[in-house]
């Protein structure tokens, strides 16, 4: 939690009763939900049991009317993710507007390191991949970090970690999958409803002036949420930014005659539903890929995903970190003088933990076989990323113990 957040009134709660909220928040169990969760869908997916976890998975609700006959997987990947979305746009905006990136240079930073940790996975890919079938537009795979693997590595290896590191591996990750959504938007987007796109934005300016007006009641607040939602997934462009540009229109600052502000309330409220329900359902239904010998010789010889895991792991090293060192260095950016740069390396590897808009340009740039190849690929990168930086993040936990903080750049 940011000096801002916890400056902020919390709601009381009795120091006798469990408090199963507050225990969600903890990103340590809300990483553990979720990487069990991904375990549980690589097993059901690669066990005698993968063609009922696939048909419930691919089972159809909804209705057809405005597109929404969604599979169950997909409900989760563009519904269910949107609330997530919501609340790291929240925590977002309340950072920037009041926290730890309210400084113009240390804003810029992350967002530097985001454009970095895009163009250096995305030239590695099409450079390693091009000429091969489906290369043309999967190079953009591995531009996006996931935010919710992430910071669940993060939580679990380095909560020693200052509250900047963590609030600069979030606003990284979150522009980087706004700038993922528009290599989307642009790519994959067929057929782009223009009047839905501006139904959405005029939905979201009803939700600021609302905002502005200091209008509290949910019986407005969900409406407009589910129409913008419904407007923005109509429009061909992904349903997630519906939720990350609500948090971002929603006020942060409390006045002097409210407990919290409205940011502060709503994420104290969604943030367990968020670590606890949401991101693990998402991952159960994503990450059910085979990783069989079979399958594991099949990408060996696939150039596609080769160049998904070079972009992931290599690619988001170097365009993270060499992209800050020089921010930094040219005084275009302000590093967070909490975080030294053996730690800015252990968070670049991070970078490389890319599953959620990964796996959708994955399916969106690929088909069949071809992937299920660049989805399993996604996963070994992720996996890779995360153990790289989770070795690196607990070496470095233990000096700090042993009384070395030392910076050696």
């Amino acid at each position: 939690m940011s000096k801002a957040a916890r400056n902020q009134p919390q709601p009381a709660r009795s120091a006798r009763t469990f408090d199963f909220g507050s225990y969600l928040r903890t990103e340590t169990v809300g990483g553990m939900v979720l990487l069990a969760a991904t375990a549980l869908a690589l097993l059901l997916a690669n066990s005698p049991a993968a063609g009922i976890y696939h048909a419930v998975r691919d089972f159809e609700i909804g209705p057809q009317f405005l597109h929404l006959g969604l599979s169950v997987g997909d409900w989760a990947k563009d519904g269910l993710l949107a609330i997530f979305f919501f609340v790291a746009g929240l925590e977002l905006k309340r950072e920037l507007v009041v926290g730890e990136l309210s400084n113009v240079k240390s804003a810029l930073l992350p967002v530097i390191a985001a454009i970095g940790g895009m163009i250096v996975p995305a030239a590695l890919a099409f450079a390693i991949g091009h000429g091969a079938p489906g290369a043309h537009a999967a190079w953009a795979i591995p531009v996006a970090t996931d935010i919710a693997f992430a910071l669940g590595v993060l939580s679990l290896t380095g909560s020693w970690m200052p509250t900047a590191a963590r609030v600069f591996l979030l606003s990284l990750a979150v522009v980087d999958d706004l700038g993922a959504i528009v290599v989307i938007a642009v790519l994959f987007t067929d057929g782009l409803s223009v009047l839905a796109l501006l139904a959405a934005v005029v939905l979201c300016v009803v939700y600021w002036y609302l905002q502005r007006k200091r209008v509290t009641t949910p019986w407005l607040y969900v409406p407009l949420a589910v129409a913008t939602w419904i407007a923005v997934h109509t429009s061909g462009i992904h349903a997630t930014i519906a939720g990350v540009a609500l948090g971002l229109l929603t006020r942060v600052r409390r006045d002097p005659h409210e407990p919290a502000s409205p940011a502060m309330r709503l994420e104290h409220r969604l943030q367990p539903w968020s670590a606890g329900l949401i991101v693990p359902v998402f991952a159960f239904f994503a990450a059910g890929v085979p990783v069989d010998g079979e399958a594991l010789a099949a990408i060996r010889e696939d150039r596609v995903a080769i160049a998904v895991i070079v972009g992931l792991v290599v690619g988001k090293l170097i365009g993270i970190f060499g992209s800050s060192f020089l921010a930094v260095k040219l005084g275009i950016g302000a590093k967070p003088e909490s975080v030294q740069w053996r730690d800015m390396a252990a968070l670049a590897m991070l970078g490389g933990v890319g599953f959620t808009v990964s796996l959708l340009i994955a399916d969106l740039s690929l088909a069949g076989a071809a992937a299920e190849r660049a989805k399993a690929a996604v996963l070994i990168a992720s996996a890779i990323a995360s153990l790289l930086a989770a070795a690196v993040l607990l070496r470095r936990g233990r000096k700090l113990k042993n009384g070395d903080g030392t910076d050696d750049a």
